[in-house]
């Protein structure tokens, strides 16, 4: 495809090679790419419509078009030098086959990468690297584009003379130039714990300057202050939206005569450089995510999974499945405590967030010398945490074998029916009105539960799709309110004993004898029949209301 030479107002453009080596795949990967050596980008469009007629050197975010060669054709027809498809797998050998011939790049998100991250990160991008119309721009950047938030603050530190500190919007230090000895104690606490202290936020809150930083788009001063030195702020912004602070401190001497212009300039190099950490740092949850969903369900490569997730081949694992109550408040924090306790004791914990139900996959002490012992340590401890919150619903925890992490889709799987047998054994005791057992176990805890539950799960489809007086009984019993699947199912768990069955239903045993009475009268079902006994126990658990 032809590219029309720039009009000589044109601002500067940048290349697709400069624009995907500048956003180092974190947003996009190439497929299949373009014929001219060095494609101009001027523009990014969203969806066809954003498309003007003949728009040259326009990179179009395929959002809402359908991946297919028709698509490819048509943007290119309007100018376009590149597509970007939302699934790699929808690129089959036609799409392709349409790029090649009209000359168009074609591309594909990265995993875990949304539109609106992409739009933004390309768009910020392709700003940064069309700035060359002012001699502090050109003075800052260089000849070549700013590698990372570090170059720069290193960069604008010599022209500001002073110290520079790069934070996102929740004060976190994301990059800062070296310290020298003159530094003052605010900046080395700042750089030492990582972020801006509480005691200093609260100060920045009251002042006034934190609301002023983010709501003005031009440089703040601070003046000196006893042991303060000057200090100059601006906010860096994509758009409407900030995306973090660039703060130049004095650092011995006073900041340069021209150090806010310089500032100002840095503000909107550095705009790019947070946007790509923020899609790095949200790329690398949504890579961890994926791969520990592998690695809990079997899917994919688990040894690659494994490395992913940091996890050498032998380290010992455990799944641990926490599920709330779902009738309790929807606002119910239990499970939101029971991540924060992770986070701070056992920050190397997987965590996904499922609804009601959180699966854990927990890490081995290389020192514990009994791993079950130990993993179920830990769960006892997060039943003691979440069991002490006041109006809170029960959360149950079921624990699942240590293993390799290959085979954390085994212990995912034991788990979930752990808990399954502490929720059913809870459900029991309270018909018997016996005290409440325990909210947590491990395989050995739940006891020959487990068995039953996977011989009922292979029972179901057997039972689902037979006949006869027994599947005539339940059916018609369940239409009409489930009161003798209740009685069947109190009177089997009780093996037969009319009075504790009465006692467990609440019912006079005459009563009891009595709906016993219709299920031999009224269905024809032989009570007596071991066969049948198994049978009705079998549907009582399958299908008890």
């Amino acid at each position: 495809m032809n590219e029309d030479p720039p009009a000589p107002d044109d601002p500067p453009a940048a290349t697709l090679r400069s624009l995907l080596a500048f956003e180092d795949g974190n947003a996009l990967r190439l497929l299949c790419a373009p014929a001219a050596a060095d494609a101009v980008v001027r523009r990014i469009a969203v969806g066809l419509d954003d498309l003007t007629p003949r728009q040259e050197g326009t990179l179009l975010l395929a959002v809402g078009a359908a991946a297919e060669a028709g698509t490819v054709r048509e943007a290119a027809r309007r100018g376009a030098c590149a597509v970007v498809l939302g699934d790699a797998d929808a690129a089959g050998t036609e799409l392709v086959a349409a790029a090649r011939e009209t000359g168009v790049a074609l591309l594909v998100r990265a995993e875990g990468t949304g539109w609106a991250e992409a739009a933004a990160l390309l768009r910020s991008a392709l700003s940064y690297l069309s700035v060359g119309d002012s001699d502090a721009a050109d003075a800052l950047r260089g000849p070549e584009a700013i590698p990372s938030l570090a170059a720069l603050a290193a960069r604008v530190a010599a022209y500001v003379k002073g110290s520079i500190t790069i934070e996102d919007t929740q004060l976190r230090v994301l990059a800062h130039s070296a310290t020298g000895p003159d530094a003052d104690p605010v900046r080395r606490a700042v750089i030492l714990g990582g972020r801006v202290p509480d005691w200093r936020v609260a100060e920045l809150r009251r002042s006034g300057l934190l609301r002023a930083l983010w709501t003005s788009r031009d440089v703040l001063h601070r003046p000196a202050d006893g042991d303060t030195p000057e200090r100059l702020i601006v906010a860096v912004r994509s758009g409407q939206e900030v995306l973090g602070s660039i703060w130049a401190a004095a650092d011995g001497t006073a900041l340069a005569p021209d150090a806010a212009r310089h500032l100002r300039t840095a503000a909107g190099l550095a705009a790019p450089l947070l946007v790509r950490e923020r899609l790095r740092e949200s790329g690398t949850a949504h890579r961890r995510e994926a791969a520990l969903r592998g690695l809990l369900h079997g899917l994919g490569d688990r040894r690659t999974h494994a490395w992913s997730l940091g996890l050498s081949p032998d380290a010992p694992c455990a799944v641990v499945v926490a599920e709330r109550d779902a009738t309790g408040r929807v606002d119910d924090r239990a499970l939101d405590v029971l991540v924060l306790e992770l986070a701070a004791h056992r920050p190397g914990t997987g965590v996904l967030r499922d609804g009601d139900r959180l699966t854990l996959l927990l890490t081995g002490d290389a020192s514990a010398t009994d791993h079950e012992a130990a993993v179920l340590a830990v769960v006892r401890g997060l039943d003691a945490v979440v069991s002490s919150l006041p109006d809170c619903a029960p959360v149950w925890l079921g624990m699942g074998p240590v293993v390799p992490p290959e085979r954390a889709a085994e212990s995912h799987e034991r788990a979930v029916l752990v808990l399954r047998a502490l929720r059913e054994r809870e459900a029991r005791t309270a018909r018997a009105g016996r005290a409440r057992p325990a909210r947590y176990a491990d395989a050995a805890g739940a006891g020959p539960a487990l068995e039953v539950l996977r011989v009922l799960d292979a029972v179901r489809p057997v039972w689902e799709s037979g006949s006869g007086p027994v599947h005539d009984l339940i059916r018609a019993d369940l239409a009409d309110g489930g009161d003798l699947v209740r009685t069947l199912a109190a009177y089997l768990d009780c093996g037969g004993d009319v009075p504790a069955a009465a006692r467990r239903l609440v019912v006079h045993p005459n009563t009891l004898r009595y709906r016993l009475g219709r299920v031999r009268t009224h269905h024809a079902v032989d009570l007596d029949d071991p066969d049948t006994r198994l049978l009705l126990t079998l549907a009582a658990r399958l299908t008890a209301p």
